[in-house]
């Protein structure tokens, strides 16, 4: 059996076992199972399922025996088909390679990254908790990002490890510090409460009243104590103030039935004053109100917890006047007088033009000079009715 090649013919065998065509018929078949794993090798590489290595291996295998192939078919379509096949691997190997390389790359840069965070969190974060629990998330990536190569992981790993220490080292320090600075804190705090509780026997209110807000301001400078006593601290500063305030609350209240007769009176002023109509009588309003505010002051103090509700009511008058007032000037801007008028005299001006042209038969400057007319009337009524709205 005989194969035609671009070479000219080839032996590819002998066949005994039966006619000639049966023989042909079963070098065909062997081409056909060369051809059907050189269509698979295609097939898995135009997929992506198929490894390129394996693929260029086989194919360079194929290509290399198929010049003594024992088959019958197109040798030279074949080989063609081999070739790209073996492009194609050669290529797809390519780009795996570069996808490697690309990946180690990326791991690389993502590793420095999470030291370099590291570095930054050891040097300059004072978020303890915050940033401990970062360097332990970062330890946590750190872990699944591979693809770097020994030499480089190791020493992006001593510069990670190296910022943990520091980090961990300049929090030891910080702590101690803080409990160093606790101990001074409740030190001090117990020295302000020996003289709140001596204080909380006082008859002389404002001006104790005034050393206890010291006292409160110096409370709050002077820090944190330990957990385990700074609020029992707390209670006992507060206990003495509280001793010294409802004494004085004691005394205040008996000045606090002649501040009541007050409130009443001021209620029946606040009646009166709410009663003022504003939009009837501007200026007359004004006066009422004036008049008002003098018997106010003359009635004097009310209990505290009335002075807000009170004086919010009278507010409310002010305000009420004080608007309408507002409101009046607005209405009354001289610029806006002013530009309505000159958009009225404009009207006036093309309206007359318009009439002297229609006289004189000119239907054309009429026209034009009622469009003008028109154009400035919109612009009069935009402006009467900003005015208006003010």
């Amino acid at each position: 059996m005989y194969v035609t090649t671009p070479d000219g013919e080839r032996a590819v065998g002998v066949w005994q076992a039966g006619s000639p065509d049966e023989g042909l018929l079963h070098y065909a078949r062997r081409f056909d199972d060369l051809r059907t794993e050189v269509e698979l090798l295609e097939t898995r590489l135009e997929s992506g399922a198929g490894d390129p290595k394996h693929a260029l291996s086989t194919a360079t295998q194929l290509r290399d025996g198929l010049a003594e192939a024992a088959v019958v078919g197109d040798i030279a379509a074949l080989s063609g088909r081999i070739e790209q096949v073996i492009a194609h691997a050669e290529k797809a190997l390519a780009s795996v390679k570069q996808e490697r390389e690309e990946a180690r790359a990326a791991a690389v840069v993502r590793k420095q990254a999470l030291a370099d965070e590291a570095e930054k969190l050891a040097a300059e974060s004072t978020q303890w908790k915050a940033a401990g629990d970062r360097l332990r998330a970062i330890l946590d990536e750190w872990k699944t990002v591979k693809g770097v190569d020994r030499k480089t992981d190791d020493e992006l790993w001593k510069r990670f490890s190296k910022a943990r220490e520091a980090f961990n080292r300049r929090r030891g320090s910080h702590f101690a510090e803080l409990d160093k600075q606790r101990a001074g804190a409740k030190h001090r705090k117990e020295e302000l409460i020996a003289e709140a509780e001596s204080l909380s026997e006082s008859s002389d209110w404002g001006e104790t009243a005034g050393r206890y807000k010291d006292l409160m301001t110096e409370w709050k400078a002077a820090g944190r104590a330990p957990k385990d006593s700074d609020e029992a601290l707390w209670q006992r500063f507060r206990a003495a103030q509280d001793k010294f305030f409802a004494r004085r609350s004691a005394v205040f209240s008996e000045r606090d039935a002649e501040f009541a007769t007050n409130a009443q009176q001021k209620e029946e002023l606040l009646v009166e004053a709410e009663k003022i109509d504003p939009a009837a009588n501007l200026d007359a309003a004004k006066q009422h109100l004036r008049r008002i505010q003098e018997q106010w002051d003359e009635i004097g103090k009310v209990p505290r917890e009335r002075i807000r509700e009170l004086d919010g009511r009278l507010k409310a008058v002010q305000d009420a006047i004080k608007s309408a007032e507002d409101s009046k000037w607005r209405r009354t801007d001289p610029e806006a007088q002013a530009r309505a008028a000159q958009f009225r005299e404009r009207v006036e001006q093309f309206e007359s033009q318009a009439a002297k042209a229609r006289a004189a038969g000119d239907e054309r400057r009429a026209k034009k000079a009622d469009e003008q007319a028109a154009q400035w009337r919109e612009w009069l009524e935009a402006a009467e009715a900003a005015i208006a709205d003010r």
